[in-house]
């Protein structure tokens, strides 16, 4: 009989990577399970489900730990921390013995050698199991502290959006982020229907739901590896939220455009590649070789020919494309704080430092992009964040430095969400009050020349 695969042993390791090597949770899971794909799915569906629970429930886990254990858990060993949290974890989220928690931590702490700890660990957990029924509560009255330690967010951030938002919208968005999301994608209606796709994903064995905004959206889960599902390698869809869908759908893109991704995305691309139905063009730049890469091999799946990829620094000027382009799509680098639940290690890597760095950086950005729109052209400025700074700010910015006039999307959205554009025309979306993540859309024209 072929040996199980021991996946808290590889949840431990994972953690381990994380918090050691500052890599993102996301890449460090999906490396593993490229590793494990012919492991059960229930088995990979808990690796996941541990690795991802522990990274964004952290802050919470340490102030119940510390409630418990006479030793801080920035004073343990970077393993046995590690440890705690993940039978913690199992403990209070997770349908896990409680016994079998802390026994597989316990045999864990002996197996990498800190079998002198293992009673310290033991006893931790257990107490936690005495007292999982009564854990103390964080005092509401310094709501900040309360939003940090109850929703796993540093407290700089906890009070940044009770700044921006308020208290409820601060706690709603937070709130929003722990809970359990499907995957989103987008059909790819140059080949299928949204209700063939479905149908065809459905025999396959995911479970399918219609999007909430857009007829061309949907989510699925219930799968085990994307890779597997013929309708992906096929280029039926993308992996693309519905917030990052609305970007491109509020686009006046027509067929024969020439549009420009500026610091480009699969999903983004391939949507204007799509409005295009095989006419025009789609430039598709980003810095970095991983990105392009990545959007090469899709371009593959999804078999777009009106689609070129080019490595390019968005902060540096291309003469061959000044006044050339129809519709510019630019979803600019952010801190990326609309998409925690998603990816639930940025609260962490985030500073208020590079808040103000990142809005100068989009700044450099549109003062160099802004030219390439022809006269009577648009521009999509769009970020996947929260934060008023890289957001309603830098539309100040553009309005003041550049000839570009900012015009409302609001007859391009859905009905739901029209009416919230307000006299300014921009949208906000909020993660717990929106079904997507948090997203912010704006859109301008470069004026005709007189």
């Amino acid at each position: 009989m072929e040996k199980r695969t021991d996946m808290r042993a590889e949840a431990l390791d994972t953690l381990i990577d994380i918090e050691r090597n500052k890599k993102l949770s996301h890449i460090a899971i999906g490396e593993t399970l490229m590793r494990h794909q012919s492991e059960k799915k229930s088995d990979r569906a808990f690796y996941t489900r541990l690795c991802e629970g522990v990274t964004e429930r952290k802050i919470y886990l340490d102030y119940i730990l510390d409630t418990y254990s006479k030793t801080p858990m920035k004073k343990c060993k970077p393993l046995i921390r590690s440890l705690l949290r993940m039978g913690a974890y199992q403990i209070l989220f997770m349908d896990v013995r409680d016994a079998a928690a802390c026994s597989e931590a316990v045999s864990l702490a002996k197996k990498r050698g800190f079998g002198r700890l293992s009673g310290f660990v033991n006893g931790v957990l257990r107490t936690i199991v005495r007292e999982k029924d009564r854990l103390p509560v964080p005092d509401k009255k310094e709501f900040d502290k309360y939003l940090s330690i109850t929703y796993s967010v540093p407290e700089w951030l906890s009070r940044l959006m009770i700044d921006q938002y308020d208290a409820q919208t601060a706690e709603t968005m937070f709130a929003s982020f722990l809970e359990a999301r499907p995957l989103t994608i987008r059909t790819n209606l140059s080949v299928i229907t949204p209700e063939a796709l479905e149908e065809k994903l459905k025999k396959e064995g995911v479970s399918v739901e219609r999007g909430t905004y857009l007829p061309y959206a949907l989510t699925i889960s219930h799968l085990n590896y994307l890779g597997k599902l013929a309708a992906f390698r096929q280029g039926k869809f993308a992996v693309q939220d519905e917030s990052s869908q609305l970007a491109v759908e509020v686009a006046d893109i027509n067929e024969g455009d020439f549009v420009l991704d500026v610091c480009a995305a699969p999903g983004k691309t391939f949507h204007a590649a799509d409005r295009l139905h095989g006419t025009g063009k789609v430039l598709s730049r980003d810095l970095t070789e991983y990105k392009t890469d990545l959007i090469e091999e899709n371009k593959d799946r999804m078999c777009y020919e009106n689609v070129k990829v080019q490595q390019w620094d968005a902060l540096v000027e291309d003469e061959s494309l000044l006044e050339s382009v129809d519709v510019l799509l630019a979803d600019l680098p952010c801190s990326g704080l609309g998409i925690m639940g998603r990816k639930n290690d940025i609260k962490y890597q985030m500073t208020q430092q590079q808040l103000s760095e990142l809005a100068q950086l989009q700044r450099g950005i549109l003062s160099v992009i802004w030219k390439y729109v022809k006269p009577g052209g648009e521009m999509i400025f769009s970020t996947c964040t929260l934060n008023r700074g890289e957001n309603i700010e830098n539309i100040r910015w553009i309005e003041e430095n550049t000839p570009m006039r900012l015009v409302s999307i609001e007859d391009y959205l859905p009905e739901t969400l029209k009416g919230r554009t307000g006299s300014q025309g921009y949208l906000q979306l909020i993660p717990g009050k929106d079904s997507c993540d948090g997203f912010f859309i704006s859109k301008f024209e470069r004026p005709e020349a007189r």
